[in-house]
């Protein structure tokens, strides 16, 4: 990686900015991030990497910022071009259950229609190249697990799992999928698609649960349960994931799918009850405990009952091993959010303050 040019779409939301980090803290490589700045692209995260997020500009060599939507043809084309990267990282995307219930057609926009898009300009410009440098090009599109549906009790989602999406942010992600598969079946475009697990760690936007999660009790509010909190995800750190990513660029196989998952099950009222008894500890209340303003409210449509991950072939193949489990980073999540006020609070004060979103 110190030697590639990468271009990394939504590179200042959570999982992108992780990775960008560490291809640039990390691995040396040369990044042009190519984000929107919808309300979940936060430039704040790429700061400790060199951007100013007042002037959206880099003191660093290794790291420039493009505002663009990857719906615009014209915009990706000439990005491409212009940058002449050796790899993209392909993570823009709508990416909230509960907001896609709210607002489907955005979701297909940008994830179905930006994927074609951004597809499209990859194929043109990498037939422009030539030798090691065109068997060496890759594009590599970062999904999740919440294509595959729901599991019962028992069993975990492989790559060989048939796809079965229960909300428009699914199956706005399966199609964009399809269409990374199609355009590798189709005109050889050397492609790669990772589908992950549920993602969590610093500079996490807080819609999400933990965040939420977390800064509810800070704030004193309810934290809010669907349901019984019996749904099952299984959470992987997102350092470890963006560690994936980058082996799967490095070593995958094009037209190949890797799953990857922390083999970290945990139902979602053990999450809220786990963040709650960290913080006990770290900061304790001044009456009572985080624990009592555990509130359930109605479940949100279409809930899918669990997701589990089988990364065996990434693990075997590939050789890769998380690093956290999931009682080490959540401790770290928790303790990054207890030290990081000046990114969470404009967040949640500009952004997004908490409220429920999702109901029909």
């Amino acid at each position: 990686m110190a030697n590639r040019r990468c271009v990394v779409t939504g590179g200042c939301g959570f999982i992108g900015s992780a990775l960008v980090r560490r291809l640039v803290r990390d691995k040396g490589a040369t990044v042009l991030v190519v984000d929107k700045l919808t309300y979940a692209g936060v430039p704040e995260s790429l700061k400790e990497v060199g951007l100013d997020p007042s002037t959206l500009t880099s003191t660093s060599p290794n790291l420039s910022l493009l505002v663009a939507d990857i719906c615009d043809q014209a915009a990706m084309d000439r990005a491409l071009a212009d940058f002449r990267p050796d790899t993209i990282f392909h993570l823009a995307a709508e990416s909230h259950v509960d907001r896609s219930i709210d607002g489907p057609g955005e979701f297909v926009r940008t994830n179905v229609v930006g994927t074609a898009t951004l597809l499209q300009a990859a194929l043109g410009y990498w037939k422009t190249l030539e030798g090691d440098a065109k068997a060496a090009f890759r594009f590599q599109h970062i999904s999740t697990d919440e294509v595959y549906g729901s599991l019962g009790e028992t069993g975990f989602f492989t790559e060989k799992t048939p796809y079965s999406p229960h909300s428009p942010y699914s199956a706005s992600k399966a199609a964009s999928d399809h269409l990374v598969r199609a355009w590798h079946d189709t005109y050889g475009l050397p492609t790669l698609i990772t589908n992950c697990s549920n993602n969590y760690g610093p500079y996490h936007f807080p819609e999400k649960l933990i965040p939420l999660v977390i800064l509810n009790c800070l704030d004193a509010k309810p934290l809010p349960v669907y349901g019984k909190g019996a749904n099952v995800r299984d959470w992987l750190y997102v350092d470890d994931h963006a560690k994936a990513l980058i082996l799967v660029n490095e070593k995958g196989v094009p037209g190949e799918t890797y799953n990857v998952g922390g083999h970290n099950e945990r139902t979602n009222l053990e999450v809220v009850k786990t963040v709650c008894s960290i913080l006990d500890e770290m900061k304790p209340r001044e009456s009572g405990r985080y624990e009592d303003l555990i509130t359930y409210v109605a479940d949100r449509p279409g809930h899918d009952l669990r997701y589990a991950i089988d990364p065996t072939k990434l693990m075997d193949e590939l050789g890769w091993r998380p690093e956290e489990n999931f009682e080490s980073g959540i401790r770290k999540t928790v303790r990054w959010y207890l030290d990081n006020e000046w990114w969470w609070r404009p967040v949640r004060e500009k952004r997004y303050a908490g409220q429920r979103l999702g109901k029909v």
